[in-house]
């Protein structure tokens, strides 16, 4: 079992204490696809998944969910949050378990979604439909001191609704003067480098854990990809996601840095519960 190198109480220290380096951008990666972001009071969290829901759920069936490293944090814990995503409907993107108690813990939090989720996400989290804030590829909100960009998301498809609307989905957040892009979970399309690259992306969180049809979901960007598409959006660091958390669906990061060194993309591995700091523009 990976253990955290910041975990509950200390983790949580270390976040609070953020607020005392307000000029500076501050991250945590919380697992899986999970990341705190902190700058100048705002607390900005992507798709967090904190809990057991899905070993449980999976317990004593063909595809275990035998989890390799340790939850870094309670969500009840966290009280600072401003605004969380759910990129799409996927258990580890959009679970109650985690997000119940993270939203009574930080009861004024902002949730953005999919539009084309509303419905489901109402029904997840047995919450008002109006409540989320949606958003659909090309469109963007304001929410605070964050603007969020809605972009497609391949997962394994640029799937929509009857109305066009995104079922998967990245964001790109504006916060203070920099650009960051959550990839949700995405394969590589026809349209996404041009799609990127006008964000000028100071920070870019892709997958890692590629597309195995033998693992029996949907898939993701491997190592050489995301490699390849930070570079090709000019990402100023990117920072990859979507392994350790389950042994059937994972990745080995050294191929990353292998691919990245390849492909002369800045980057960095996280280690869980892990903090950077940003303390100016790249």
């Amino acid at each position: 079992m990976i253990k955290p190198i910041q975990q509950d109480d200390i983790l949580l220290a270390d976040i609070k204490a953020a607020r005392k380096e307000s000029d500076k951008l501050h991250v945590w990666w919380l697992g899986q696809s999970g990341f705190l972001l902190h700058y100048n009071g705002t607390y900005l969290l992507f798709d967090p998944y904190l809990s057991n829901s899905l070993s449980i759920k999976y317990a004593n069936t063909d595809k275990p969910h035998t989890r390799v490293s340790a939850r870094v944090i309670d969500p009840a814990c966290l009280t600072m949050i401003n605004v969380v995503t759910s990129s799409h409907n996927h258990t580890d993107h959009l679970d109650a378990d985690t997000l119940l108690p993270l939203f009574e813990a930080s009861p004024e939090a902002h949730f953005v979604i999919p539009e084309a989720n509303r419905a489901f996400v109402a029904d997840r989290l047995t919450c008002n439909p109006d409540w989320p804030i949606g958003l659909s590829a090309g469109q963007a909100v304001n929410v605070g001191a964050v603007t969020l960009h809605g972009v497609p998301a391949a997962h394994n498809e640029l799937a929509v609704n009857e109305k066009g609307q995104n079922l998967y989905m990245g964001f790109v957040a504006e916060i203070g003067p920099y650009a960051i892009y959550h990839s949700g979970d995405t394969l590589w399309y026809d349209s996404i480098v041009e799609t990127l690259a006008p964000f000028q992306v100071d920070l870019a969180f892709l997958p890692i854990n590629g597309n195995k049809p033998e693992r029996r979901v949907a898939g993701n960007l491997d190592p050489d990809e995301a490699a390849l598409l930070g570079r090709r959006i000019g990402a100023k660091l990117v920072i990859p996601h979507h392994y350790d958390l389950f042994a059937f669906n994972t990745a080995n990061p050294a191929d990353f840095v292998d691919a990245c060194t390849r492909e002369n993309t800045p980057h960095r591995v996280m280690q869980l519960g892990e903090k950077i700091v940003m303390s100016a523009k790249q």
